[in-house]
Protein backbone atom coordinates (compact mmCIF):
# COMPACT_ATOMS: atom_id res chain seq x y z
CA UNK A 1 0.00 0.00 0.00
CA UNK A 2 1.19 3.52 -0.78
CA UNK A 3 2.46 5.93 1.73
CA UNK A 4 -0.38 9.03 1.77
CA UNK A 5 0.83 12.22 2.68
CA UNK A 6 -1.97 14.96 3.67
CA UNK A 7 -1.19 18.36 2.93
CA UNK A 8 -3.78 20.10 5.33
CA UNK A 9 -4.32 23.41 6.52
CA UNK A 10 -5.21 25.94 8.92
CA UNK A 11 -7.43 27.41 6.79
CA UNK A 12 -8.48 28.31 3.06
CA UNK A 13 -6.05 29.80 0.42
CA UNK A 14 -2.86 28.91 2.46
CA UNK A 15 -1.18 27.40 -0.48
CA UNK A 16 -2.38 23.65 -0.14
CA UNK A 17 -2.72 23.39 -3.58
CA UNK A 18 0.95 24.33 -4.75
CA UNK A 19 2.60 22.92 -2.06
CA UNK A 20 0.44 19.71 -3.30
CA UNK A 21 0.96 20.01 -7.02
CA UNK A 22 5.22 21.33 -6.19
CA UNK A 23 5.48 17.82 -4.21
CA UNK A 24 3.89 15.90 -6.93
CA UNK A 25 6.24 16.92 -9.56
CA UNK A 26 9.16 17.07 -7.00
CA UNK A 27 8.87 13.02 -6.38
CA UNK A 28 8.26 12.40 -10.01
CA UNK A 29 11.05 13.87 -11.07
CA UNK A 30 12.87 11.63 -8.66
CA UNK A 31 11.51 8.48 -10.24
CA UNK A 32 9.06 8.18 -7.49
CA UNK A 33 5.33 6.55 -8.62
CA UNK A 34 3.12 9.53 -7.12
CA UNK A 35 -0.80 10.62 -7.63
CA UNK A 36 -2.75 12.97 -6.28
CA UNK A 37 -5.86 13.00 -4.50
CA UNK A 38 -8.47 15.27 -2.84
CA UNK A 39 -11.21 12.96 -1.44
CA UNK A 40 -14.08 15.95 -1.43
CA UNK A 41 -13.69 19.36 -3.47
CA UNK A 42 -15.78 22.24 -3.74
CA UNK A 43 -15.39 24.23 -6.63
CA UNK A 44 -16.24 25.44 -9.93
CA UNK A 45 -12.78 25.53 -11.94
CA UNK A 46 -13.52 21.62 -13.19
CA UNK A 47 -11.82 19.84 -15.82
CA UNK A 48 -12.61 16.70 -18.26
CA UNK A 49 -11.36 12.87 -17.61
CA UNK A 50 -12.18 9.92 -19.71
CA UNK A 51 -14.07 9.52 -16.66
CA UNK A 52 -15.73 12.42 -15.90
CA UNK A 53 -14.95 16.09 -13.96
CA UNK A 54 -12.26 16.43 -11.59
CA UNK A 55 -11.07 19.58 -9.85
CA UNK A 56 -8.81 22.05 -11.05
CA UNK A 57 -6.02 21.23 -8.92
CA UNK A 58 -5.77 17.73 -9.03
CA UNK A 59 -6.08 17.85 -12.68
CA UNK A 60 -3.37 20.12 -12.47
CA UNK A 61 -1.16 18.14 -9.75
CA UNK A 62 -2.05 14.59 -11.94
CA UNK A 63 -0.16 16.02 -14.89
CA UNK A 64 2.62 17.47 -12.25
CA UNK A 65 2.76 13.77 -11.35
CA UNK A 66 3.06 12.54 -14.87
CA UNK A 67 -0.17 10.38 -14.79
CA UNK A 68 -2.97 10.51 -16.80
CA UNK A 69 -6.45 12.50 -14.68
CA UNK A 70 -8.56 10.39 -13.67
CA UNK A 71 -11.75 10.65 -11.74
CA UNK A 72 -10.15 8.59 -8.44
CA UNK A 73 -7.44 11.57 -8.47
CA UNK A 74 -11.09 13.78 -7.03
CA UNK A 75 -13.80 11.15 -6.63
CA UNK A 76 -16.11 13.62 -4.77
CA UNK A 77 -16.51 17.03 -6.52
CA UNK A 78 -18.98 19.85 -5.46
CA UNK A 79 -20.07 22.33 -7.86
CA UNK A 80 -21.49 25.40 -5.72
CA UNK A 81 -25.10 26.97 -7.54
CA UNK A 82 -26.07 29.34 -5.19
CA UNK A 83 -28.28 29.33 -2.69
CA UNK A 84 -26.81 26.69 -0.08
CA UNK A 85 -27.29 24.29 -3.13
CA UNK A 86 -24.21 22.42 -5.36
CA UNK A 87 -24.63 19.51 -7.71
CA UNK A 88 -22.91 16.75 -6.28
CA UNK A 89 -20.40 14.98 -8.45
CA UNK A 90 -19.17 10.90 -7.70
CA UNK A 91 -16.77 9.12 -9.22
CA UNK A 92 -16.84 12.08 -11.96
CA UNK A 93 -20.72 11.69 -12.89
CA UNK A 94 -23.35 14.26 -11.29
CA UNK A 95 -25.93 12.58 -9.00
CA UNK A 96 -28.43 15.74 -8.67
CA UNK A 97 -28.58 18.82 -6.73
CA UNK A 98 -28.43 18.97 -3.41
CA UNK A 99 -28.56 22.20 0.09
CA UNK A 100 -25.43 20.86 2.36
CA UNK A 101 -27.92 19.42 4.72
CA UNK A 102 -29.41 17.04 2.26
CA UNK A 103 -26.09 16.20 1.46
CA UNK A 104 -24.60 15.43 4.66
CA UNK A 105 -27.63 13.48 5.52
CA UNK A 106 -28.36 11.04 2.28
CA UNK A 107 -25.58 10.96 0.73
CA UNK A 108 -22.44 11.66 2.61
CA UNK A 109 -22.16 8.21 3.42
CA UNK A 110 -21.78 7.24 -0.10
CA UNK A 111 -19.53 9.96 -0.85
CA UNK A 112 -17.17 8.26 2.18
CA UNK A 113 -17.01 5.26 0.44
CA UNK A 114 -16.86 6.41 -3.04
CA UNK A 115 -13.72 8.55 -1.81
CA UNK A 116 -12.43 5.48 0.26
CA UNK A 117 -12.76 3.22 -2.82
CA UNK A 118 -10.62 5.75 -4.99
CA UNK A 119 -7.70 5.69 -2.74
CA UNK A 120 -7.25 2.15 -2.58
CA UNK A 121 -7.26 1.96 -6.31
CA UNK A 122 -4.50 4.73 -6.15
CA UNK A 123 -2.95 3.19 -3.22
CA UNK A 124 -2.56 -0.12 -5.37
CA UNK A 125 -0.34 1.32 -8.24
CA UNK A 126 1.79 3.99 -6.77
CA UNK A 127 4.44 4.44 -4.08
CA UNK A 128 3.01 7.57 -2.15
CA UNK A 129 -0.53 9.47 -2.92
CA UNK A 130 -0.38 13.38 -2.27
CA UNK A 131 -3.64 14.08 -0.59
CA UNK A 132 -5.01 17.63 -0.41
CA UNK A 133 -7.14 19.14 2.04
CA UNK A 134 -9.62 21.20 1.67
CA UNK A 135 -10.15 24.47 3.78
CA UNK A 136 -9.08 23.93 7.81
CA UNK A 137 -8.31 20.90 9.73
CA UNK A 138 -9.70 22.74 12.73
CA UNK A 139 -13.09 23.17 11.83
CA UNK A 140 -14.63 21.36 14.47
CA UNK A 141 -18.47 22.06 13.54
CA UNK A 142 -17.42 19.76 10.60
CA UNK A 143 -15.23 17.00 12.00
CA UNK A 144 -18.01 14.57 12.25
CA UNK A 145 -18.16 15.02 8.45
CA UNK A 146 -14.98 16.13 7.16
CA UNK A 147 -14.29 13.97 4.39
CA UNK A 148 -11.21 16.00 2.44
CA UNK A 149 -9.60 15.82 6.34
CA UNK A 150 -10.40 14.09 9.02
CA UNK A 151 -11.46 11.23 7.18
CA UNK A 152 -8.75 10.89 4.45
CA UNK A 153 -6.52 10.92 7.46
CA UNK A 154 -7.94 7.99 8.87
CA UNK A 155 -8.55 5.95 5.96
CA UNK A 156 -5.51 6.39 4.58
CA UNK A 157 -3.44 6.12 7.60
CA UNK A 158 -1.97 9.29 6.11
CA UNK A 159 1.42 11.43 7.84
CA UNK A 160 -0.48 14.97 8.31
CA UNK A 161 1.81 18.43 6.79
CA UNK A 162 0.13 21.63 8.09
CA UNK A 163 0.19 24.47 5.90
CA UNK A 164 0.28 27.61 6.90
CA UNK A 165 -0.15 31.24 5.60
CA UNK A 166 2.39 33.77 6.81
CA UNK A 167 0.98 37.01 5.25
CA UNK A 168 -2.48 36.43 6.76
CA UNK A 169 -0.72 37.12 10.12
CA UNK A 170 -0.61 35.48 13.25
CA UNK A 171 0.63 32.18 11.69
CA UNK A 172 2.11 30.57 15.20
CA UNK A 173 -1.33 31.58 16.58
CA UNK A 174 -2.82 29.47 13.46
CA UNK A 175 -0.40 26.32 13.48
CA UNK A 176 -1.04 26.53 17.44
CA UNK A 177 -4.58 26.69 17.50
CA UNK A 178 -5.47 24.05 14.79
CA UNK A 179 -3.44 21.71 16.58
CA UNK A 180 -5.48 21.86 19.82
CA UNK A 181 -8.40 21.56 17.84
CA UNK A 182 -7.38 18.49 15.53
CA UNK A 183 -8.99 15.04 16.30
CA UNK A 184 -7.12 13.22 19.35
CA UNK A 185 -7.11 10.17 17.42
CA UNK A 186 -5.18 11.73 14.58
CA UNK A 187 -3.53 14.87 16.25
CA UNK A 188 -0.14 12.34 16.69
CA UNK A 189 -0.39 11.68 12.71
CA UNK A 190 1.08 15.43 12.53
CA UNK A 191 4.21 15.02 10.65
CA UNK A 192 5.76 18.74 10.46
CA UNK A 193 4.39 22.30 9.61
CA UNK A 194 5.37 24.22 6.41
CA UNK A 195 5.05 28.33 6.18
CA UNK A 196 3.75 29.63 3.13
CA UNK A 197 3.92 33.22 1.19
CA UNK A 198 6.86 35.11 3.26
CA UNK A 199 8.85 37.64 2.13
CA UNK A 200 11.57 38.88 4.12
CA UNK A 201 14.61 37.79 6.43
CA UNK A 202 13.72 34.06 8.29
CA UNK A 203 16.65 34.37 10.63
CA UNK A 204 13.54 37.05 11.92
CA UNK A 205 11.18 34.00 12.29
CA UNK A 206 13.69 31.74 13.83
CA UNK A 207 12.72 32.46 17.94
CA UNK A 208 8.85 32.01 16.91
CA UNK A 209 9.97 28.57 15.30
CA UNK A 210 11.75 27.52 18.03
CA UNK A 211 8.97 28.32 20.42
CA UNK A 212 6.93 26.63 18.18
CA UNK A 213 8.30 23.46 18.15
CA UNK A 214 9.07 23.35 22.09
CA UNK A 215 5.04 24.18 22.91
CA UNK A 216 3.97 21.16 20.21
CA UNK A 217 6.41 18.88 19.05
CA UNK A 218 5.85 19.73 15.51
CA UNK A 219 8.36 20.41 13.74
CA UNK A 220 8.39 23.29 11.24
CA UNK A 221 9.93 21.29 7.66
CA UNK A 222 9.69 24.79 5.46
CA UNK A 223 9.25 28.48 5.23
CA UNK A 224 8.57 28.74 1.62
CA UNK A 225 9.21 32.55 0.40
CA UNK A 226 5.42 34.10 -1.53
CA UNK A 227 5.87 32.91 -5.17
CA UNK A 228 3.17 32.34 -7.53
CA UNK A 229 4.28 30.10 -10.48
CA UNK A 230 1.58 30.03 -12.37
CA UNK A 231 -0.89 27.55 -11.68
CA UNK A 232 -4.46 27.50 -12.53
CA UNK A 233 -6.46 29.01 -9.31
CA UNK A 234 -8.81 26.35 -7.64
CA UNK A 235 -11.52 28.62 -6.81
CA UNK A 236 -13.13 32.11 -6.73
CA UNK A 237 -11.49 33.04 -3.47
CA UNK A 238 -9.04 34.54 -5.97
CA UNK A 239 -11.54 36.83 -7.78
CA UNK A 240 -12.87 39.88 -6.14
CA UNK A 241 -16.60 39.87 -5.01
CA UNK A 242 -19.32 40.38 -7.15
CA UNK A 243 -19.77 44.42 -7.52
CA UNK A 244 -16.33 45.37 -7.19
CA UNK A 245 -13.66 45.33 -9.60
CA UNK A 246 -9.74 43.88 -9.76
CA UNK A 247 -7.17 44.08 -12.28
CA UNK A 248 -4.61 40.86 -13.23
CA UNK A 249 -1.98 41.33 -15.34
CA UNK A 250 -0.84 44.88 -14.41
CA UNK A 251 2.76 43.76 -12.84
CA UNK A 252 4.31 42.76 -15.95
CA UNK A 253 6.30 46.33 -16.39
CA UNK A 254 4.72 47.05 -19.12
CA UNK A 255 3.22 51.19 -18.67
CA UNK A 256 -0.81 50.89 -18.61
CA UNK A 257 -0.70 53.62 -21.72
CA UNK A 258 0.83 51.13 -23.74
CA UNK A 259 -1.24 48.09 -22.33
CA UNK A 260 -5.04 46.67 -23.49
CA UNK A 261 -7.94 45.99 -21.14
CA UNK A 262 -9.79 42.51 -21.01
CA UNK A 263 -13.02 42.95 -19.53
CA UNK A 264 -14.47 39.82 -17.92
CA UNK A 265 -18.10 40.35 -15.98
CA UNK A 266 -17.49 38.95 -12.60
CA UNK A 267 -20.56 36.98 -12.59
CA UNK A 268 -22.34 35.97 -9.59
CA UNK A 269 -21.65 32.18 -10.28
CA UNK A 270 -18.56 32.38 -12.28
CA UNK A 271 -17.09 28.94 -13.46
CA UNK A 272 -13.90 28.04 -14.80
CA UNK A 273 -12.43 31.50 -14.79
CA UNK A 274 -8.78 29.58 -15.20
CA UNK A 275 -9.77 30.13 -18.86
CA UNK A 276 -8.70 33.82 -18.56
CA UNK A 277 -5.11 33.29 -16.71
CA UNK A 278 -3.04 32.14 -19.70
CA UNK A 279 -4.36 35.80 -21.41
CA UNK A 280 -3.32 37.63 -17.86
CA UNK A 281 0.26 36.17 -18.25
CA UNK A 282 0.50 37.85 -21.67
CA UNK A 283 2.72 41.42 -21.57
CA UNK A 284 0.77 44.38 -22.17
CA UNK A 285 -2.77 42.72 -21.07
CA UNK A 286 -4.69 43.05 -18.26
CA UNK A 287 -7.60 41.53 -17.42
CA UNK A 288 -10.10 43.44 -15.47
CA UNK A 289 -13.03 41.54 -13.78
CA UNK A 290 -16.11 44.25 -13.51
CA UNK A 291 -19.45 44.28 -12.18
CA UNK A 292 -22.25 43.42 -14.52
CA UNK A 293 -23.36 47.46 -14.25
CA UNK A 294 -20.19 48.63 -15.15
CA UNK A 295 -19.16 50.55 -18.50
CA UNK A 296 -16.67 49.53 -20.91
CA UNK A 297 -15.55 52.49 -21.84
CA UNK A 298 -11.90 51.55 -20.55
CA UNK A 299 -12.22 48.47 -22.09
CA UNK A 300 -10.59 47.29 -25.44
CA UNK A 301 -11.97 43.26 -25.64
CA UNK A 302 -14.28 41.50 -23.58
CA UNK A 303 -14.96 37.75 -22.62
CA UNK A 304 -17.67 36.40 -20.91
CA UNK A 305 -17.01 33.39 -19.33
CA UNK A 306 -18.28 30.22 -18.33
CA UNK A 307 -20.71 29.94 -15.47
CA UNK A 308 -22.10 27.34 -13.15
CA UNK A 309 -25.96 28.88 -13.48
CA UNK A 310 -26.12 30.30 -16.89
CA UNK A 311 -29.55 31.39 -16.79
CA UNK A 312 -29.26 33.02 -13.27
CA UNK A 313 -25.74 34.89 -14.50
CA UNK A 314 -27.68 35.98 -17.64
CA UNK A 315 -30.37 37.44 -16.04
CA UNK A 316 -28.03 38.93 -13.56
CA UNK A 317 -26.28 41.14 -16.89
CA UNK A 318 -29.72 42.05 -18.79
CA UNK A 319 -31.03 43.52 -15.39
CA UNK A 320 -27.75 45.64 -14.92
CA UNK A 321 -28.00 46.53 -18.69
CA UNK A 322 -24.52 44.73 -19.51
CA UNK A 323 -26.37 43.58 -22.76
CA UNK A 324 -26.89 47.27 -23.86
CA UNK A 325 -23.22 48.18 -23.31
CA UNK A 326 -21.65 45.41 -24.99
CA UNK A 327 -23.98 45.93 -28.42
CA UNK A 328 -22.50 48.90 -28.63
CA UNK A 329 -18.92 48.19 -27.87
CA UNK A 330 -16.89 47.97 -31.41
CA UNK A 331 -13.77 45.50 -29.82
CA UNK A 332 -13.60 41.97 -29.82
CA UNK A 333 -16.07 40.06 -27.77
CA UNK A 334 -15.62 36.18 -27.01
CA UNK A 335 -18.30 34.25 -25.04
CA UNK A 336 -16.98 30.74 -23.14
CA UNK A 337 -18.78 27.65 -22.55
CA UNK A 338 -22.11 29.70 -20.72
CA UNK A 339 -20.79 32.69 -22.01
CA UNK A 340 -21.60 31.76 -25.11
CA UNK A 341 -24.84 30.77 -24.30
CA UNK A 342 -25.41 33.79 -23.47
CA UNK A 343 -24.53 36.28 -26.21
CA UNK A 344 -27.43 33.88 -28.61
CA UNK A 345 -30.83 34.98 -28.93
CA UNK A 346 -32.01 32.55 -26.19
CA UNK A 347 -31.76 29.55 -23.93
CA UNK A 348 -34.72 26.83 -24.53
CA UNK A 349 -35.75 24.73 -21.34
CA UNK A 350 -34.24 26.80 -19.26
CA UNK A 351 -35.70 25.51 -16.29
CA UNK A 352 -34.13 22.02 -16.78
CA UNK A 353 -31.27 24.22 -15.04
CA UNK A 354 -33.43 24.27 -11.62
CA UNK A 355 -33.55 27.60 -10.99
CA UNK A 356 -36.56 29.05 -12.24
CA UNK A 357 -39.99 27.90 -14.33
CA UNK A 358 -39.29 29.88 -17.49
CA UNK A 359 -39.11 27.46 -20.45
CA UNK A 360 -37.61 30.08 -22.27
CA UNK A 361 -34.83 33.19 -21.29
CA UNK A 362 -33.87 35.51 -24.08
CA UNK A 363 -30.09 35.94 -24.95
CA UNK A 364 -27.73 39.08 -25.44
CA UNK A 365 -28.36 38.41 -29.41
CA UNK A 366 -24.92 39.26 -30.60
CA UNK A 367 -25.06 35.44 -31.78
CA UNK A 368 -27.38 34.29 -34.44
CA UNK A 369 -27.32 31.02 -32.06
CA UNK A 370 -29.91 29.32 -29.77
CA UNK A 371 -29.40 27.05 -27.15
CA UNK A 372 -31.93 24.16 -26.12
CA UNK A 373 -30.47 22.62 -22.42
CA UNK A 374 -31.28 18.99 -22.22
CA UNK A 375 -30.72 16.97 -19.08
CA UNK A 376 -27.78 15.04 -20.51
CA UNK A 377 -23.87 16.79 -19.42
CA UNK A 378 -21.25 16.93 -22.51
CA UNK A 379 -17.85 16.38 -20.43
CA UNK A 380 -14.62 15.67 -22.91
CA UNK A 381 -11.16 16.30 -23.77
CA UNK A 382 -11.54 17.80 -27.22
CA UNK A 383 -9.17 18.74 -30.19
CA UNK A 384 -10.49 20.92 -32.89
CA UNK A 385 -9.42 22.80 -36.14
CA UNK A 386 -8.98 26.52 -35.85
CA UNK A 387 -10.19 28.42 -38.88
CA UNK A 388 -9.85 31.76 -37.03
CA UNK A 389 -12.35 34.74 -37.94
CA UNK A 390 -13.36 37.85 -35.89
CA UNK A 391 -11.32 37.99 -32.68
CA UNK A 392 -9.50 35.06 -33.28
CA UNK A 393 -8.41 36.10 -37.16
CA UNK A 394 -5.76 35.07 -38.71
CA UNK A 395 -5.12 32.08 -36.58
CA UNK A 396 -5.22 28.04 -37.91
CA UNK A 397 -4.00 25.06 -36.69
CA UNK A 398 -5.24 22.44 -34.06
CA UNK A 399 -6.47 23.49 -31.10
CA UNK A 400 -7.38 21.26 -27.87
CA UNK A 401 -9.30 21.91 -24.47
CA UNK A 402 -12.40 20.54 -22.95
CA UNK A 403 -15.95 20.77 -22.69
CA UNK A 404 -18.40 20.41 -19.69
CA UNK A 405 -21.57 21.82 -20.72
CA UNK A 406 -25.81 21.31 -20.62
CA UNK A 407 -27.32 21.77 -23.97
CA UNK A 408 -26.35 22.22 -27.80
CA UNK A 409 -26.28 25.56 -29.35
CA UNK A 410 -27.64 25.37 -32.77
CA UNK A 411 -27.00 28.48 -35.47
CA UNK A 412 -30.48 30.59 -36.66
CA UNK A 413 -28.88 32.76 -39.05
CA UNK A 414 -25.59 33.45 -41.16
CA UNK A 415 -22.48 32.90 -39.06
CA UNK A 416 -19.30 31.20 -39.37
CA UNK A 417 -17.90 27.90 -37.49
CA UNK A 418 -14.21 28.86 -36.24
CA UNK A 419 -14.37 25.13 -34.70
CA UNK A 420 -15.49 22.44 -36.60
CA UNK A 421 -18.61 21.87 -36.11
CA UNK A 422 -18.36 23.87 -32.69
CA UNK A 423 -18.84 28.11 -32.42
CA UNK A 424 -20.35 31.04 -33.87
CA UNK A 425 -18.75 33.95 -35.04
CA UNK A 426 -19.97 37.09 -36.82
CA UNK A 427 -17.66 40.15 -37.15
CA UNK A 428 -16.28 40.60 -33.85
CA UNK A 429 -18.16 38.57 -32.03
CA UNK A 430 -17.45 34.63 -31.13
CA UNK A 431 -18.57 32.26 -29.08
CA UNK A 432 -17.14 28.24 -27.85
CA UNK A 433 -17.83 25.58 -25.69
CA UNK A 434 -14.22 24.96 -26.23
CA UNK A 435 -12.54 25.52 -22.39
CA UNK A 436 -8.84 26.42 -21.88
CA UNK A 437 -9.32 28.32 -25.68
CA UNK A 438 -6.51 30.52 -24.61
CA UNK A 439 -3.88 28.00 -23.46
CA UNK A 440 -3.33 27.35 -26.86
CA UNK A 441 -0.54 30.16 -28.39
CA UNK A 442 -2.32 30.32 -32.10
CA UNK A 443 -5.36 31.21 -30.17
CA UNK A 444 -4.27 33.36 -27.73
CA UNK A 445 -1.33 35.23 -29.35
CA UNK A 446 -4.57 36.38 -32.48
CA UNK A 447 -6.76 37.54 -29.90
CA UNK A 448 -4.25 39.44 -28.52
CA UNK A 449 -3.08 40.77 -31.91
CA UNK A 450 -6.26 41.71 -32.71
CA UNK A 451 -7.49 43.37 -29.61
CA UNK A 452 -4.28 45.64 -29.81
CA UNK A 453 -5.06 46.39 -33.65
CA UNK A 454 -8.45 46.65 -32.76
CA UNK A 455 -7.46 49.59 -30.31
CA UNK A 456 -5.22 51.28 -32.63
CA UNK A 457 -1.89 50.18 -30.28
CA UNK A 458 1.36 47.98 -31.43
CA UNK A 459 2.51 44.88 -29.59
CA UNK A 460 4.93 45.65 -26.66
CA UNK A 461 8.13 44.95 -27.16
CA UNK A 462 8.25 41.74 -24.96
CA UNK A 463 6.58 39.14 -26.59
CA UNK A 464 5.94 36.69 -23.87
CA UNK A 465 6.77 36.65 -19.77
CA UNK A 466 9.84 34.76 -18.68
CA UNK A 467 7.97 32.75 -16.27
CA UNK A 468 9.45 29.13 -16.60
CA UNK A 469 7.46 25.94 -16.38
CA UNK A 470 4.90 26.27 -13.41
CA UNK A 471 4.91 22.67 -12.44
CA UNK A 472 8.99 23.10 -11.93
CA UNK A 473 8.80 26.40 -10.29
CA UNK A 474 6.32 24.64 -7.87
CA UNK A 475 8.66 21.84 -7.72
CA UNK A 476 11.53 24.12 -6.73
CA UNK A 477 9.77 25.61 -3.74
CA UNK A 478 9.63 22.17 -2.61
CA UNK A 479 13.25 20.93 -3.12
CA UNK A 480 14.62 24.46 -1.95
CA UNK A 481 12.78 25.38 0.92
CA UNK A 482 11.20 21.98 2.86
CA UNK A 483 13.07 19.24 4.06
CA UNK A 484 11.26 16.08 3.21
CA UNK A 485 13.39 13.67 5.45
CA UNK A 486 11.03 13.57 8.31
CA UNK A 487 8.06 12.43 6.31
CA UNK A 488 10.18 9.77 4.72
CA UNK A 489 10.30 11.28 0.82
CA UNK A 490 13.23 11.60 -0.91
CA UNK A 491 15.25 14.94 0.00
CA UNK A 492 18.23 15.48 -2.48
Amino acid sequence: MAHTLLVAGTASHVGKSTVAAGLCRYLADCGVSVAPFKAQNMSNNARATPGGEVGVSQYVQARGAGVAPSTDHNPVLLKPRGDGESQLILDGEAVGHFEARGYYDEHWGDALETARAAHDRLAQSHDVIVAEGAGSIAEINLHDRDLANVETARFADADILLVADIERGGVFASLVGTLELVPDDIRGQVAGAVITKFRGDRSLLEPGIDEFEDRTGVPVLGVIPYDDPGLPEEDSVALPPVGERSVVGDDDGVPDEESTTVAVPRLPRISNFTDLQPLAREPGVRVAYIPPDAALADADAVVLPGSKNTVDDLQELTNAGFGDRLRAFDGPIVGLCGGYQMLGEAITNAAIEGTGDADRVEGLGLLPVTTAFSESKTVEHVERTLDGVGPLSGASGTVEGYEIHMGDSTLTGEATRPFDSDGAATGSVLGTYLHDLFVNDIARDAFVRNTFESAGMDLPAATERADGDPYERAAGLIDDHVDLGPLGLPDR
